[in-house]
């Protein structure tokens, strides 16, 4: 997980219902792709290559998978938004994952409907 981090833009707290996150999974090419953790909303599309239709990280967009994160699954069933079932190490994953992307990525806004953020 080691790469130099970029220089990023302030983070923005624009408000993203699930619904409307999900629109963001990359499927057209004038669309961002996002990815969300632990409610933050991070702009990979920098990055199409491993997030876009067909790679291997792009069932981790249009949502929050912080659950699939910590797990460190790509499994449908655990991509979801709720990580409080996770135990300590898998915490630890899943906090590693978010500060990876927070020193890469663009924080874009955050998701409002979501109950455990």
């Amino acid at each position: 997980m080691s790469q130099p981090a970029t220089e990023l833009a302030p983070p923005k707290d624009d408000p993203f219902t699930v619904e409307q996150l999900k629109h963001f999974d990359g499927a057209t090419p004038d669309t961002p792709i996002y990815v969300a953790i632990k409610g933050k909303v991070f702009d990979v599309s920098e990055r199409r290559n491993t997030y876009g239709p067909g790679c291997s990280y792009h069932c981790f967009t249009g949502k929050d998978a912080s659950r699939a994160l910590g797990l460190g699954s790509l499994k449908e069933e655990d991509l979801l938004a709720d990580y409080s079932t996770l135990d300590g190490s898998q915490m630890k994953v899943l906090d590693d994952w978010f500060a990876f992307f927070s020193k890469r990525y663009n924080i874009v806004g955050r998701v409002i409907d979501q109950s455990n953020l």
